[in-house]
């Protein structure tokens, strides 16, 4: 194993959204005595080799994926992509669910309930009409969407590809899950259902998403997200002047509170956020627009606080629109609130099983450890209380969210796979 390296200076620069959550943890010896056990373990050994040694299909799969685009509520094209390469890879059986979750199922031997889940998502936040075709610059893979998380996908096939020709089984039944609706206005709706609605047995959730070797979540980022409409009776801006303006309120309604906001946000508190993203409305710079409208995202590490900035931020703009008409224009403004986003926050102990396997999994590749949080798809099952984790997808790579991102495989590609191996089948159990 190579030296230790630490994680937490790169991760600052890498992951821009994933946050340290814990400092001074440790790994109790019984995870590391288990883990450096199950590495060692012939077939095992034999899934590592055949990682590194079908790196190049890996890779293969990794272009077909990413030039299959998958745009926020369009992933049906991939998901039919990914669902056959899953079959080709080995599964017991497999379904799409209502929501577009491509889910395989490989059965375990113990019959025990509770499955242990591994996913990665198939959406990307490139709308329809992207060019997605894979260009490659010397060892350089660029594409929009090829890490983020198309890269997960192809680390899910080649782990599930491993562990047949190894002739690996696990005791309990595993699900392996291209998910949908990761990303943006998606909010996690492809995890809602799996926790929610899909009748699942699910005791344990690992995510594959983000960057470097090393980073481990453990807790959920949460966020609500809301749209503003104000709506007036519109007109001309010189022959209808002192008409109720809804651009004006929205003005007042940004002001209001962003004051109010700032000066909870200031307060002694956990690290709380909000934030005005878009705006827009009206027809022209001579018309009194009928229709004014902006999008806010709120943040918060602690479940209360969220709720209370999106109480702040509720009360703020009926405050803001009640005192506008009331302010001596003609007529008033309207206006409705639109939920456009809700991820909860939550956080696991470092204590739990999962958490410490992943912990030890991670050190016996020679990487420091480090737990935070993100806003990913373990928000949901940890926000329940139920085990979870969100990994790495290994290799170096930029620009995720760009038309410009890339993807370079190095030594951590392989071993992000061998990785994400060794933390399920220690989950799962391997066959004795």
């Amino acid at each position: 194993m190579k030296q230790i390296i630490t994680g937490l200076a790169l991760a600052a620069l890498l992951l821009p959204n994933f946050t340290h959550a814990q400092e001074g943890v440790k790994i109790e010896k019984k995870y590391t005595k288990e883990i450096d056990k199950l590495a060692k373990a012939k077939k095992v050994k034999t899934a590592f080799t055949l990682i590194t040694e079908q790196e190049n299909q890996t890779m293969k799969d990794l272009v077909t994926l990413t030039e299959v685009l998958a745009p926020p509520f369009g992933e049906d094209k991939r998901g039919k992509v990914f669902a056959s390469m899953l079959v080709e890879a080995g599964v017991d059986s497999i379904w799409t669910d209502k929501v577009g979750n491509v889910i395989g199922l490989r059965k375990g031997t113990s019959g025990e309930s509770g499955y242990v889940g591994v996913d990665a998502h198939m959406d990307v936040v490139f709308p329809e009409g992207t060019d997605v075709t894979v260009r490659k610059v010397g060892d350089t893979l660029k594409a929009p969407g090829i890490g983020d998380d198309t890269r997960g996908l192809a680390m899910l096939l080649s782990m599930l590809k491993a562990m047949n020709k190894a002739e690996i089984k696990t005791e309990k039944d595993l699900l392996v899950v291209g998910t949908v609706g990761e990303e943006g206005l998606g909010d996690l709706r492809g995890m809602k259902y799996m926790f929610n609605e899909s009748g699942l047995d699910i005791d344990s959730w690992i995510a594959i998403d983000g960057g470097s070797l090393g980073r481990i979540s453990n807790a959920g980022l949460g966020s609500k997200r809301y749209k503003l409409i104000i709506s007036g009776k519109g007109g001309h801006s010189w022959g209808d002047f002192e008409l109720a303006n809804p651009h004006h309120a929205l003005g007042k309604a940004i002001d209001v509170f962003s004051k109010d906001a700032w000066a909870f946000t200031s307060g002694d508190i956990s690290k709380t956020s909000f934030n005005v993203g878009r705006i827009g409305g009206g027809t022209s710079v001579n018309s009194i627009p009928f229709e004014s409208w902006m999008e806010v995202d709120m943040r918060a590490i602690d479940p209360k606080n969220l709720n209370e900035i999106e109480s702040i931020f509720k009360n703020s703009v009926e405050k803001a629109i009640s005192t506008y008409n009331v302010s001596g224009v003609k007529g008033e403004v309207t206006y409705e609130l639109e939920k456009i986003g809700d991820r909860p926050s939550g956080e696991l102990s470092a204590s739990l099983p999962l958490v410490q396997r992943t912990m030890a999994a991670t050190q016996y590749f020679g990487v420091e450890p480090f737990l935070g949080r993100g806003s990913t798809n373990i928000n949901i099952p940890v926000s329940l209380g139920i085990p979870s984790v969100c990994i790495g997808r290994g290799g170096k790579g930029g620009g995720a969210h760009s038309l410009h991102e890339w993807y370079m495989n190095d030594e951590t590609g392989a071993e992000s796979i061998q990785l994400a191996l060794l933390i399920t089948l220690a989950q799962a159990g391997l066959e004795k």
